[in-house]
């Protein structure tokens, strides 16, 4: 039998998406990242196909003797890794943990203070998103461009007049370390608590080089597991409160979730062992070669965002564009020369702007992990250049980013499976 035009269509697009995305572009989205080929290995299994409701030992379905011993793993290290007592792991995205842990924390009709969504909120955090599905009143903090970061001033006054239920702190567009200690100490006073979503500095978290806010007094975190953490899509949530992780725990399943897609636990398994091996080297590098791409980018002619502060402190870099004509148009300029950005609100932007902001947003995770260096980012910051300022046709930039790629293919911060595993050899891509 032929194969059916309808499937060769389908093992064709993804064989292009495939060559185009791992072996040509260079990715900058901030909310990436890309698993070891070991963790991949661990993701592509027989647990992609079983059902597993409830917890370990508690399931409502037969057939978990190894999956239970995996997720009681990934509970064990990402406790260890992250310094907490608690790790909820069923959440299967960071949307779903903000889900549960909004609810577990509120009621529908009951306030709850965000981050503005021009300055950063996740879309999870705000009546547009998760928050108001859940019929939760969304206010937004105050924000100071002086220190893009939350008004601490302002925001205790809020805290104090509006006594929410709890206040979300985290984003999307992260530079700085929110103050969480100063909006803990606030909420606390006023009987609310807080949540902080580390969706895209968990990595930076677990490397150490970012606070944890669960030792700064947040009550709860929340994640995803695929952004500066390189494992498989996914979310966490932890804390050291044991009765708010009973109450996560009690509202993950049903209420939320019915399986969790096991076949994600042993890929977080690997990903948290490769962090605790080389987290900090992979997380200290993340932060150098930001600075060197921001710098570089506002060298060559860009309106770098945070300039005063030092640009960023993070993964994350943001630029003006406004100039240019508009994140939309630069975004997608960059895509016809295979660099994947993404157009981004900027704090002056009306909501309404979503579709044509004034900024883009750059991450400089995904191709740390595959080795690039504080030179090859100022490289890659005169081929933006050459793109959005000379007005050169992508086209031609595209063949020196394709290029330029064949010296990233390789997945760095992980261990070298035929080197470092004796015995019979682990085989990719199914461990069997």
């Amino acid at each position: 039998m032929s194969i059916p035009p309808e499937l060769a269509k389908v093992i064709e697009l993804t064989k292009n998406h495939n060559r185009w995305r791992r072996f040509e572009c260079i990715n900058l989205i901030a909310s990436e990242n890309t698993m070891s080929p070991l963790a991949e290995a661990a993701y592509f299994t027989d647990m992609m196909h079983r059902y597993a409701e409830g917890k370990p030992g508690k399931r409502y379905y037969q057939g978990n003797i190894y999956t239970d011993e995996v997720e009681l793993l990934v509970m064990e290290l990402m406790s260890k890794l992250l310094k907490v007592k608690y790790i909820e792991p069923r959440a299967i995205s960071g949307t779903v943990a903000n889900a549960v842990v909004f609810r577990v924390l509120a009621n529908p009709g009951d306030k709850a203070l965000i981050a503005p969504v021009q300055a950063g909120a996740h879309v999870s955090h705000t009546k547009f998103g998760t928050l108001g599905a859940l019929g939760i009143e969304h206010i937004e903090l105050p924000f100071d461009l002086d220190s893009w970061n939350i008004d601490v001033d302002k925001a205790v006054k809020m805290i104090e007049e509006v006594r929410p239920k709890f206040v979300t702190l985290g984003a999307s567009v992260y530079l700085f370390p929110h103050p969480t200690k100063e909006i803990s100490n606030a909420a606390h006073a006023v009987g609310a608590r807080v949540v902080h979503d580390v969706a895209h500095v968990l990595g930076l978290i677990a490397g150490n080089r970012w606070p944890n806010p669960i030792h700064q007094g947040a009550d709860v975190a929340t994640s995803s597991t695929h952004k500066t953490f390189p494992g498989p899509q996914g979310g966490v949530i932890f804390t050291d409160d044991e009765e708010m992780y009973k109450q996560v725990s009690k509202y993950v399943f049903p209420w939320f979730v019915s399986n969790h897609h096991l076949h994600r636990l042993p890929a977080t398994a690997v990903t948290a062992i490769e962090m605790i091996y080389f987290g900090e080297e992979y997380a200290d590098q993340i932060i150098r070669n930001s600075k060197a791409f921001a710098e570089a980018l506002a060298e060559e002619g860009f309106k770098v965002l945070a300039e005063h502060l030092g640009y960023t402190k993070s993964h994350t870099i943001v630029v003006d564009v406004r100039q240019h004509g508009g994140g939309a148009k630069v975004a997608k300029a960059l895509e016809d020369a295979n660099i994947i950005v993404n157009k981004n609100l900027l704090p002056w932007d009306p909501p309404e702007a979503v579709r044509d902001p004034s900024g883009i947003r750059l991450g400089t995770q995904e191709m740390t992990r595959f080795g690039m260096r504080e030179d090859d980012f100022r490289y890659l910051a005169r081929l933006i250049r050459e793109v959005v300022i000379d007005g050169k046709d992508p086209r031609e930039i595209k063949k020196k980013v394709v290029e330029f790629r064949k010296n990233f293919l390789e997945v760095k911060y992980t261990f070298d499976i035929i080197k470092d595993f004796e015995g019979s050899p682990i085989k990719i891509p199914m461990l069997l």
